[in-house]
């Protein structure tokens, strides 16, 4: 008769009425657990792999996106302008007495005018000396630059809310010593009005625009999924006649205001209803 051993038998241990303790039964129930438990992750894996497949697989509605403009023009009320005083002298302490001496006469001037102080603001201010460059010898050799004198400038940067005082301004600045500059730009204090009527004006070409693109394609316009939009918020110049009207109250220095084009553009997609 064949006998066989038992390899994975604890050796029998005096242990009173209990029974031996027999390793492979151990065993067998470990790798029970251990597979259950690499199964259920399995199945857990492959259940969201699927949900996230069924997500990018999903269908995306037929959809249609469009573009428009809308603008809306309005006269400014308010003029920026950049004036320069410039002065030359020999040393750089006259060149600056003497600017001074002039921006401060246009300064005085511009309040007189009815210029407040917060419309008024120095933006620029530079002292560059002035070099004179000699000849080459005939050896070849030049001599350093020389410096004969020092330009001074001072730049003002002065907001006109009334227009109508605009080319008096003007023309008494230049005559108190501003001779650099005079970039005249013309804005608004406040365009939130216009931009919200080309706003208005830019969803409502839109609309007509997506509706007749849908009618002809013989299809039905769905809801809104996405509207933006781009803002043009810095107003552009446009001719208007009421240049006259300034013009005939400034006869020293003509001045046409005329009107301020402001502008914005949406986009807007709708789903398609087939």
């Amino acid at each position: 008769m064949r006998q066989y051993k038992l390899p994975y038998l604890l050796p029998t241990a005096n242990l009173g009425s209990r029974t031996n303790f027999i390793l492979p039964i151990l065993e067998t129930q470990m790798t029970f657990k251990t597979h259950a438990f690499v199964a259920a992750i399995g199945i857990s894996l492959l259940t969201m792999g699927a949900t996230q497949l069924k997500a990018q697989t999903k269908e995306v509605s037929p959809r249609i996106s469009v573009s428009a403009t809308g603008t809306s023009s309005i006269a400014p009320d308010m003029a920026i302008l950049n004036l320069s005083v410039l002065r030359q002298a020999k040393t750089a302490r006259e060149a600056l007495s003497a600017n001074t001496e002039a921006m401060s006469q246009v300064l005085n001037a511009m309040k007189e005018a009815g210029v407040e102080e917060r419309d008024l603001q120095t933006s620029n201010f530079n002292i560059n000396p002035q070099y004179q460059y000699s000849k080459p010898s005939k050896t070849g050799e030049q001599k350093p630059p020389e410096i004969v004198g020092y330009n001074v400038s001072n730049a003002l940067t002065v907001r006109i809310r009334n227009l109508d005082d605009l080319g008096t301004i003007l023309d008494q600045s230049v005559s108190l010593g501003v001779n650099n500059g005079g970039n005249v730009q013309f804005t608004n204090s406040n365009s939130d009005a216009p931009v919200e009527e080309a706003r208005k004006n830019a969803m409502q070409r839109a609309i007509a625009k997506a509706k007749t693109l849908t009618t002809e394609a013989g299809v039905g316009l769905g809801k809104i999924v996405l509207i933006s939009e781009q803002n043009r918020g810095r107003p552009r110049p446009k001719a208007f006649a009421r240049a006259a009207r300034i013009e005939a109250a400034s006869d020293a220095v003509p001045i046409a205001a005329g009107e301020n084009s402001y502008s914005v553009t949406v986009n807007v997609t709708w789903e398609l209803q087939q």
